[in-house]
């Protein structure tokens, strides 16, 4: 199998460096691009660059103008349409990157998601900080490993941080603040499977580990399983991380998916090989090993213990 991964520059990170010798391991070709150096020639021999790769595989893009984001998403969103194999779909990255139509997607599945109200005016921000309760989290609309969110318990700073972001043509998205003890559940999603999972403990009330947050193991709750795989298939997503927050009452909220998502640390604590996981799952049927009762295994396994 021919796999290339694309990924937000031309030099290797940790993840991308995982899943190269992953797949080299295991008999494939892998060739890292970057999404700066996507080129495709409309009147000539177009997308020829992606002719030798079976399989296409999406990690972080990083930021750019508008136009720069819709055209790499309309070129892979034109491999995908001719049959080249994506993972994950353009539409999926679309949905999981934007929060707000990612929680309209597990809410309308039926998932339960925290109360959340999007806003573009000083006074629709004010009544729904009331209307929340006065105890918010205000997050950007694209954004991940916790940057850039606010906890906000006062008007007048709920005023002002409005404002900032009227001003800088942003929309204001306000989510209930959960109380959750400070800890949440990161679930890796493969292929409509928890594969490994564990528990976040928040250096702060935000549990990210980017922000200081630290892994434990967690004994696996198939009843959680099953809302992170519903909330996977809600968006779309092949790979994803999915985290739920749990109040004090034992209600599970589904909180963020990411389908870019990290696992160093996941991987640190679980000692799962995620990376050997994703390029298995990505292996058509007949190239995957034989397990002891003679059946080709599966692409993802539920973790268990």
């Amino acid at each position: 199998m021919r796999i290339a991964i694309i990924s937000g520059g031309t030099s290797r990170g940790w993840h991308a460096a995982k899943l190269h010798s992953a797949a080299q391991q295991r008999g494939h070709e892998v060739v890292g691009l970057s999404w700066t150096e996507l080129t495709d020639a409309v009147s000539g021999d177009d997308l020829a660059m992606f002719d030798p790769f079976d399989t296409i595989l999406l990690r972080n893009m990083p930021g750019g103008s508008l136009e720069q984001i819709v055209f790499r998403m309309d070129l892979v969103g034109r491999l995908a349409a001719r049959g080249v194999r994506v993972v994950n779909a353009p539409r999926a990255m679309e949905i999981a990157v934007d929060k707000y139509l990612a929680l309209v997607r597990m809410r309308d599945a039926g998932l339960r998601v925290p109360r959340t109200i999007v806003c573009q005016e000083l006074d629709s921000a004010v009544e729904a900080f009331d209307e929340l309760g006065g105890d918010v989290v205000v997050k950007p609309l694209f954004g991940s490993e916790g940057k850039n969110i606010e906890r906000v318990r006062d008007v007048t700073e709920m005023r002002s941080l409005a404002r900032m972001l009227i001003e800088s043509d942003r929309v204001i998205y306000l989510q209930q603040f959960i109380d959750h003890g400070g800890e949440d559940l990161r679930l890796f999603v493969l292929g409509g499977q928890v594969i490994a999972a564990m528990r976040r403990i928040g250096a702060d009330w935000r549990c990210n580990i980017a922000q200081g947050g630290r892994g434990e193991p967690w004994q696996s709750d198939r009843d959680v399983e099953q809302l992170a795989v519903r909330a996977a298939e809600a968006c779309g997503t092949e790979i994803s991380g999915v985290d739920i927050v749990r109040d004090r009452d034992e209600n599970d909220y589904m909180l963020e998916i990411n389908a870019v998502p990290g696992w160093q640390a996941l991987q640190r604590v679980t000692g799962i090989d995620v990376a050997g996981r994703i390029v298995e799952y990505l292996e058509p049927p007949h190239e995957r090993p034989m397990g002891a009762a003679g059946v080709r295994r599966g692409g993802a396994v539920t973790q268990s213990g």
